[in-house]
């Protein structure tokens, strides 16, 4: 492809995200999947050029854009070259017309930008939300350890705080690696194991894993209780879910499953009330924190969304304080900054339940935030996170 084709390209993908965005479809990162699978012809050098090119042009706009090409025309107000290329060729963008809508700007719509500057995040640390993660890997400790699985690795690591962490460059294709298939690590923030972290769960303990997803964080559990004790993990989302038995087989990890109703998770789980040791919440949240990786998420959010997200946090709360036994613990964790996700959220349960209290283990990253912990990407080099563990009286 000529570099004006994949000008034109990049901005049919960002159409399509864009409209995905408004509509609450599918991500980035799926859409361009699709649009590659669609168009085998295009080979790996112009993909990657192409997916710069959008995922650039998202990080360069505060705002949703009105379009791809408005979208393009914003990263091409600082590129010359770029600005090149629109050049009316065959298969490339056509020449821009005076007057030609740009997209706005910035770190994230006004509104957005003003709630994490509330939230205590100056601008260095707003623009550090844009920049590109690295690709951190958790050693599975049921088959290895972080020094063995660092010495079979074909690159490079480099270690981090978290104890089974491994930091590989942006992009490495690892679970392509045989040490994968065989179970030896799993893809995993430093942050998100930092957080699992937190529980400090022992081996023997029962322990649940309230929105466990597709497993990455029950994974972490499985290997910190050595298998030895009960793991359950639960969600509401059936196709997620149900990725969790192959994942686990793979890790060598032993967890139970179950299926939840939505707003019925109390009475499902009515056979562990008052019996948990620990109990994990990565609730549902806006995602704020995780913006190096899915930028286009800023543009699916609004005030409101953000009100429901803290309902049903504190929701999630109350579920599971009631599943835990005297002197238990949960811990609560959420990928956003916003302090009405994670600080605020913490502050009004503690206040309602005076039979908790804040019980925090001294982590080696990131900064105390209200009755919780804050790690992010400026400070930390991790994604964005908000953990807080509590314990019952």
């Amino acid at each position: 492809m000529t570099p004006a084709a994949r000008v034109q390209a990049a901005i049919d993908i960002l159409d399509a995200v864009i409209a995905a965005a408004a509509r609450q479809g599918a991500s980035a990162d799926r859409i361009a999947a699709e649009w590659f699978r669609a168009r085998r012809f295009v080979g790996s050098k112009d993909r990657r050029a192409i997916r710069e090119l959008a995922w650039s042009a998202i990080r360069a706009c505060g705002d949703a854009p009105a379009s791809g090409r408005a979208a393009m025309l914003r990263l091409a107000a600082d590129d010359s070259a770029l600005t090149a290329l629109f050049d009316g060729s065959t298969y490339g963008p056509a020449p821009i017309a005076p007057g030609e809508p740009v997209a706005v700007g910035g770190i994230a719509p006004r509104w957005l930008e003003e709630a994490l500057a509330a939230s205590g995040l100056d601008a260095g640390e707003r623009g550090a939300l844009l920049g590109r993660a690295p690709l951190d890997l958790r050693a599975n400790r049921l088959k290895t350890t972080r020094e063995e699985l660092a010495a079979r690795l074909p690159v490079a690591v480099e270690r981090t705080v978290a104890p089974e962490a491994l930091r590989l460059p942006s992009g490495t294709a690892a679970e392509s690696w045989p040490e994968f298939a065989q179970g030896l690590f799993e893809v995993q923030d430093t942050g998100s194991q930092l957080a699992c972290a937190a529980l400090a769960v022992q081996p023997g303990e029962s322990v649940i894993d309230l929105c466990a997803g597709a497993g990455g964080k029950t994974l972490a559990l499985a290997a910190a209780l050595e298998n030895r004790g009960h793991l359950l993990a639960c969600d509401i989302d059936r196709p997620r879910l149900s990725r969790l038995p192959e994942r686990a087989a793979r890790a060598g990890a032993i967890a139970e499953t179950r299926l939840l109703d939505p707003d019925r998770e109390a009475a499902m789980l009515a056979d562990w009330a008052g019996r948990a040791d620990a109990v994990l919440i990565d609730a549902p949240c806006s995602g704020t924190g995780t913006w190096r990786r899915n930028p286009e998420a800023r543009w699916r959010l609004s005030p409101a969304a953000i009100a429901r997200y803290a309902a049903t946090q504190a929701r999630l709360l109350r579920v599971a304080a009631d599943l835990v036994r005297p002197g238990g613990r949960l811990t609560y964790i959420v990928c956003s900054l916003l302090d009405a996700e994670g600080a605020d959220g913490v502050a009004a349960f503690l206040a309602e339940r005076p039979d908790w209290r804040a019980d925090l283990p001294a982590m080696p990253a990131g900064r105390a935030r209200g009755a919780g912990w804050r790690l992010t990407p400026a400070h930390d080099g991790t994604d964005g996170f908000f953990f807080s563990t509590l314990r019952r009286l």
